[in-house]
């Protein structure tokens, strides 16, 4: 038979709980001071009055940007004969759209004014005589055909003789100073000033 086992000396004696024996005052708990009540008063009459305007103005702009942006995109992409209409160059004094012709060596090109390199046209306004005016206007009639025969372009400045900058225009890809030099409306700006008259 086996005998049961009886340690000689006694294990350590456990004490009592520090907590359960000596429990922390109430007095020495750290508390946060009591949340401060944030008085939350109501806007004035005056501020949602206006807050309500400028919302009512910015929500008008927003409508009206849409609605002229989708009408001219509309207006463009879905009627091309009105853009080519925009496109064409007629006399400045009854054009419709950018694109006019003011005389014989001056235009307007996409609301720009250009004076045309290498050409030297009659006057209309301003001119020296009768004679002058009435070859002024031919040259820009001219000018005006022979700009709607195709595409335009501006292909850079060019000094002139006379030390005014002009700008070189092209029609598909033809000098239009030169084709107005052929058609007798114009002379070449190096000659220098001609007189229309005689």
């Amino acid at each position: 038979m086996s005998k049961h086992w009886k340690p000689d000396r006694q294990g350590a004696t456990l004490r009592p709980s520090r907590i359960r024996r000596d429990p922390v005052p109430v007095s020495r708990i750290r508390r946060s001071p009591p949340p401060v009540e944030k008085k939350i008063e109501p806007p004035s009459e005056e501020r949602e009055i206006w807050g309500g305007v400028v919302g009512v103005l910015l929500i008008c702009a927003a409508i009206t940007a849409a609605t002229v942006g989708v009408s001219a995109a509309t207006i463009f992409r879905e009627n091309p004969a009105t853009a080519a209409q925009a496109a064409k160059f007629g006399q400045c004094y009854n054009a419709v759209g950018p694109n006019c012709v003011y005389d014989g060596d001056t235009i307007h090109f996409a609301g720009e004014r250009i004076e045309i390199a290498g050409i030297e046209a009659p006057r209309i306004d301003g001119a020296g005589c009768s004679s002058e005016r009435a070859r002024g206007i031919e040259a820009a009639v001219r000018l005006a055909d022979i700009l709607n025969r195709g595409k335009v372009a501006t292909a850079g400045e060019v000094r002139e003789p006379d030390g005014s900058t002009r700008t070189k225009v092209e029609v598909g890809g033809f000098d239009v100073g030169v084709a107005m030099i052929n058609a007798g409306v114009a002379r070449d700006s190096g000659d220098g000033p001609g007189n229309w008259c005689a």
